[in-house]
């Protein structure tokens, strides 16, 4: 699973001359924890987060703005990084949120809500997906697929490695499977 398959876009931003009590009322309306904060031409410049405007507006003095409160430089990963290093980076560094940048410009965003309703998803829902996906690419029924807590399984009769490593990609991009292997005839 890859952040392209996590993330929500489009993504709201802010921007740094924005008043705090704008941001916050940005954040109250849509639910987030935190808003990526965006240039003039739209390119990731830093992160305003719930703590940034409590701090700004309780513990500091006068009308601040997102620029005044704002963590920065931003730490951002692309759409093809892996669902692992996201929850790692969010876990070490204590971030909710990680945008996602095209270049430097945000894409969308990862929370850890997005990583945990991956996780939830039924085995058997996600199951039925990658068999659709399976099905759609084969253009028929020539694999089957299992998934167990997180891991799809994909049946085989016979395959070569190449085509081996496209269903695991396959797989992989569907949300809630953690990882997936491929197993042929005899294997086990």
């Amino acid at each position: 699973m890859r952040a392209r398959d996590l993330m929500t876009s489009p993504v709201i931003t802010v921007a740094p001359a924005v008043p705090l009590k704008g941001a916050a009322a940005l954040m109250v309306s849509h639910g987030f924890t935190a808003l990526p904060v965006v240039d003039d031409d739209k390119r990731l410049i830093g992160m305003v987060t719930e703590a940034d405007l409590v701090r700004g507006r309780y513990l500091e003095e006068g009308d601040a703005v997102v620029a005044d409160v704002m963590t920065t430089p931003a730490v951002a990963m692309d759409a093809a990084a892996p669902a692992e290093v996201l929850a790692r980076a969010m876990l070490d560094d204590r971030r909710r949120c990680v945008p996602i940048v095209d270049g430097s410009t945000v894409i969308g965003v990862v929370t850890r809500r997005d990583l945990v309703r991956a996780i939830a998803r039924p085995d058997t829902t996600v199951a039925a997906e990658v068999q659709r996906v399976l099905d759609v690419y084969g253009g028929g029924r020539k694999w089957t697929v299992t998934v167990h807590d997180g891991e799809a399984v994909i049946g085989a009769t016979i395959t070569d490695g190449d085509t081996e490593r496209v269903l695991v990609a396959l797989a992989d991009a569907v949300p809630g499977v953690l990882r997936a292997r491929v197993l042929t005839g005899g294997q086990r």
